[in-house]
């Protein structure tokens, strides 16, 4: 009985098993087929998750994708955007721009693995495809030429240079400009129509002539360095009011090449010296002063005075500022060629003046009137009236012979023994005793004066010899 039982039993079981077996068959010939009719779907759409230039081509077709392309064709244009909002626009019809079906939908579809479309799901296939199109190369070309940014006044654009702030030479800003690459210009064009993109930035896509230093290149930083080295000197020149010259002066004198390579001006160094010396030199000029008896008078020409030796000087000066010195001095000066003092009246307080119009002199010292007489002077002739001026005692002699222009006749114009000698010019003009004359000052000079010397009688020679000292300013005028 047990026995039936079992082999019933068992009967029972295999039959389940099989119904089993069959029913996990037929699913599984389901799925199959539900998989690969799928994959088969996909072998003509684009698998899920699928992306194509921003748009979603899930479950579409190669044909959606070229219509979609071939979209973007009709009525494209192309807006061109330059510096100082100057814009300009190339549209589809401008370059013959049409839609060519080169198969890259279709290339793009054959190139999935349709059997992974499960997997899609799980992730996004992003792709980036451009329009198949074709344009008129000689039209394009002439279109860009017509740009306005191509065909318009274009200015170039400007390095930065060292500039002065008031106090040291810092990195200027360069100076962009309008002028564009023609090249870059023309690429950057094609590849815009080639993609469709609706703009194209020319200063964004790099198509502008670029300076060739800006405000952070090491050159322009290395120049103002070099330059703020002139810069550290100061050389201030003790004149009645003190002339510095420093950085703010000294920055005009330095300049950069294109190259970033600084100069010293020597030229304008040597210009602001001649104007230093035009300011400042007195010898020669006309000077205005008071004259010892309290009038007041001017006095032009004679050989005394300050004169700036302008070589020497220039070499001095552009030394210490290439050395970068701090230094108070006083300007080189032409040899015999200084004064008592600067300003107007420069020979000081000590003097001797002659006033040739009232035929007088004094010698002043030390401010003080310490003598005075009348002289005479001159005869008012060319040849032979005495000069105006500010001078100096060149030469003291006593028992001088005084000797004249030599005539034709061989013989000196005169041969005169004199006892005191105070030269004035090396000429021949001198302060000298005239026993010969029988008076002294008014309007003698015009018929009985000297030919240029200043007659004194003998005691009043030998008193001014007696205080006079090599030197000694001399002031003649009117």
């Amino acid at each position: 009985m047990n026995r039936r039982r079992q082999k019933i039993r068992k009967r029972k079981a295999g039959k389940s098993g099989k119904t089993a077996l069959k029913i996990c068959g037929a699913a599984l010939g389901v799925l199959a087929a539900a998989y690969l009719g799928t994959a088969l779907y996909f072998h003509f759409h684009f698998l899920p998750n699928t992306e194509i230039n921003g748009v979603d081509f899930s479950g579409k077709t190669a044909e959606e994708l070229d219509d979609y392309l071939k979209s973007r064709i009709d009525g494209y244009s192309l807006t061109v955007v330059g510096r100082e909002n100057v814009t300009d626009e190339i549209r589809a019809e401008d370059i013959s721009l049409t839609f060519k079906g080169d198969g890259k939908a279709e290339n793009m579809l054959g190139g999935q693995n349709v059997f992974l479309w499960p997997s899609a799901f799980f992730r996004e296939d992003v792709s980036v495809v451009g329009p198949a199109a074709e344009y008129d190369e000689n039209a394009l070309n002439e279109k860009i030429q017509t740009l306005k940014q191509v065909s318009g006044e274009q200015t170039e654009p400007v390095s930065a240079r060292p500039e002065f702030n008031g106090s040291q030479f810092v990195p200027g800003r360069e100076e962009e400009g309008t002028a564009v690459d023609a090249d870059a210009v023309s690429q950057k064009i094609r590849e815009s129509v080639s993609a469709l993109s609706a703009e194209l930035d020319l200063d964004e896509a790099g198509c502008y002539r670029k300076p060739k230093y800006t405000s952070e290149s090491p050159e322009v930083q290395a120049a103002c360095d070099e330059m703020n080295r002139y810069c550290k000197a100061s050389i201030t020149y003790e004149m009645d009011q003190p002339v510095v010259v420093d950085a703010e002066l000294i920055s005009g004198w330095l300049t950069v090449d294109d190259d970033m390579k600084v100069t010293f001006d020597n030229d304008a160094v040597k210009q602001w010296l001649s104007e230093f010396g035009k300011k400042y030199d007195t010898k020669g000029k006309t000077r205005s002063f008071t004259t010892a008896d309290g009038r007041s008078a001017e006095v032009t020409g004679g050989t005394y005075g300050w004169e700036v030796d302008e070589k020497t000087e220039l070499t001095a000066l552009t030394q210490s500022i290439e050395k970068g010195e701090t230094v108070t001095k006083e300007p080189a000066y032409c040899e015999n060629q200084t004064a008592v003092s600067h300003g107007a009246q420069d020979w000081g307080n000590t003097y001797v003046e002659v006033d040739l119009t009232r035929q007088y002199m004094w010698y002043v010292k030390d401010g003080k009137t310490v003598m005075e007489t009348s002289v005479v002077t001159g005869k008012p002739t060319p040849d032979k009236e005495t000069p105006q001026g500010v001078y100096s005692i060149l030469e003291m002699k006593q028992d001088k012979v005084l000797t004249g222009e030599i005539q034709a006749n061989g013989l000196p114009e005169y041969r005169t023994r004199v006892n005191y000698w105070m030269r004035v010019t090396w000429t021949g003009i001198g302060f000298h005793d005239a026993t010969w004359q029988s008076a002294f000052g008014g309007d003698r000079y015009i018929n009985y004066g000297s030919h240029g010397c200043i007659n004194m009688s003998l005691s009043d020679a030998e008193k001014l010899y007696g205080m006079l000292e090599m030197g000694t300013p001399v002031v003649m005028h009117y």
